[in-house]
């Protein structure tokens, strides 16, 4: 794919894979929407990209609030009438054995907002501009730790784990990705979904107590494949292990789980809004 005036978002791009992603798209030409929460770090990737001949611009949010993610699709709006690329990478890891179950902004397991509800919103927010520039791609940064969503439970109430936490909310991307698919065949926009590498030297890895046995540039370029080569135009609703076409866990090819969590999604994120409205009336 030419990247010369195409104009991409990458979330969580001020770090890890995210960041090298960020600056390889930029040095072959594209305008690059760096996002990230902490606006220091996000303003360093920015400069790092402009110091090398390319374009891009700062978006900062924080994807645990619902409330912020709709803001953020209303940046990129205003920044831009094209999105060519959207690459959904923010996440949290299982913060290791001593990790205990936290809550987003608008009270639902932090690792399912981040991870999982987040991206669908911002998609789902960022459809339009996407379908005006197709051909266009998503790509959802998801992994092989993979666990069935359990819909007694989402919110893991009871039996909580990190690693089980993680693992739901990317399998719940995977789900979202194949159900997306359908829905926008003919469009010319594909959405893929990928596990890029395992345990990559980064800041999440090492907060869950791995050491690192995968480099950044590995998962790079296995995201940087989905988002730009010539031998994925078309291909839509597939999982990668690496750059290898691969499949995912049986959840993921189950049509009524994928109606069930499409469902749950909008009602969560209904309920949020809701929540919002209230407080500012």
């Amino acid at each position: 794919m030419d990247l010369k005036d195409k104009t991409v978002l990458i979330t969580g791009s001020t770090d890890g894979v995210g960041r090298m992603v960020a600056e390889r798209l930029g040095a072959s030409g594209a305008r690059v929407l760096v996002h990230g929460r902490d606006e220091g770090r996000g303003k360093a990737v920015a400069s790092a990209i402009e110091a090398a001949g390319g374009k891009a611009e700062l978006l900062v949010a924080d994807l645990s609030s619902l409330a912020e993610v709709r803001r953020l699709a209303e940046a990129v709006r205003a920044r831009t009438n094209r999105l060519d690329i959207l690459i959904n990478n923010a996440g949290i890891g299982t913060a290791g054995e001593a990790s205990k179950r936290q809550v987003s902004a608008d009270g639902y397991e932090l690792r399912f907002a981040v991870n999982y509800l987040a991206g669908f919103l911002l998609t789902s927010e960022l459809l339009p501009r996407l379908r005006a520039s197709a051909p266009a791609r998503i790509v959802n940064v998801a992994s092989a730790g993979q666990q069935a969503i359990d819909f007694d439970d989402v919110m893991l109430t009871q039996g909580y784990s990190g690693v089980r936490a993680y693992r739901q909310s990317k399998l719940a991307q995977i789900l979202f990705t194949v159900d997306l698919a359908g829905e926008l065949k003919g469009s010319g926009v594909t959405v893929n979904a990928l596990h890029p590498a395992s345990y990559m030297d980064t800041t999440m890895v090492r907060q869950a107590g791995v050491t690192p046995w995968s480099s950044v540039e590995t998962g790079a370029e296995a995201i940087l494949n989905l988002a730009t080569s010539p031998a994925l135009e078309g291909r839509s609703g597939l999982y990668f292990d690496g750059q290898r076409e691969s499949r995912a866990d049986a959840q993921a090819y189950d049509e009524k789980a994928r109606r069930q969590l499409h469902s749950l999604s909008l009602e969560l994120i209904e309920r949020a809004s809701a929540t919002t409205r209230e407080q500012q009336s």
